[in-house]
């Protein structure tokens, strides 16, 4: 069903953007959802045809140079980058696809129930959980959790969004338990995130798992969705899962239904292109030298 306020920036309730993503599987499509951190990048990913454009802080990094996991430190506000590539960037220039908004949903200075209806009310056609400290372990992420401000944060706001405020939700989780933790807190979309994306000039070198194990660990966080709620759809990100191959392998052996594609989709494209159209540039015939 076509979104009735027709126009750039115009926002869909969560049952419209459910409804969209319905249609695409319905034609036997999978849901491609991208990360944008400029305004020519969500333009022409969504010429490419993506389900979702997502804005977080990490895209901003990401397009100005820096690894995407620059996006998880004190290096800004999280929820104003989000909301500044939005209004001046994004939401001006895309004309149909639904755009998510990242929100650190941990951020100590943020009432939520205020800041998701600036979010809502700024066009945006749903959340996602970024910043996420589903993917920081060891001594600090335990340090994050015993200080109140880790994962249970996000589930919170996603709750919040999806029951409370009809707000659509697509949500990162590393673990089956925040899987299962989403599903009951209403999340629309789960994300397998299964590591930092591989690859380019500023992705990890090496992934900690292969494509067999990535495959592994996203149906383990698919089966764990599914057991709280069998509607659930459940996407692949990261780690080697890098090329539409490697999306496909992921599609054919686990239930998932598509990809989320960050760095893989907004970088990796930027990075070869431009080079090789910069040397083509450096190889054209100088008649004039002397």
């Amino acid at each position: 069903m076509p979104n009735p306020w027709t126009g750039v920036g115009n926002p869909y309730t969560r049952a419209e953007v459910n409804e969209r993503l319905q249609d695409t599987l319905s034609k036997g499509e999978p849901i491609i959802v991208a990360g944008a951190g400029t305004g020519i990048s969500a333009k022409f990913i969504e010429k490419g045809g993506a389900d979702l454009i997502i804005i977080y802080a990490s895209g901003r990094f990401r397009m100005a140079g820096a690894g995407s996991i620059a996006g998880m430190m004190a290096y800004g506000d999280a929820n104003a980058i989000s909301m500044e590539i939005g209004e001046f960037e994004v939401l001006p220039v895309v004309e149909e696809v639904p755009v998510i908004c990242g929100v650190h949903a941990s951020d100590p200075r943020r009432r939520m129930w205020h800041f998701l209806q600036q979010v809502k009310a700024m066009g945006f056609s749903g959340i996602n959980n970024f910043p996420t400290h589903t993917i920081v372990d060891g001594q600090f992420g335990q340090s994050i959790e015993e200080t109140n401000m880790g994962v249970q944060k996000e589930i919170d706001c996603v709750e919040l969004a999806t029951q409370k405020m009809d707000i659509f939700s697509i949500t990162y989780v590393a673990k089956p338990e925040e899987a299962a933790a989403m599903a009951k807190a209403g999340a629309d979309v789960i994300i397998a995130h299964v590591g930092c994306t591989v690859g380019g000039s500023i992705g990890v070198s090496d992934a900690s798992i292969g494509l067999d194990q990535a495959a592994q660990a996203t149906q383990a966080i698919c089966e764990a969705a599914h057991s709280v709620n069998k509607d659930t759809l459940v996407l692949s990100h990261g780690g080697p899962i890098l090329t539409p191959a490697d999306a496909a392998y992921i599609n054919e052996h686990t239930d998932t239904v598509g990809f989320v594609g960050a760095s893989s989709i907004e970088r990796m494209a930027v990075e070869g292109s431009i080079t090789d159209l910069t040397k083509e540039f450096k190889s054209i015939p100088v008649e004039r030298i002397k």
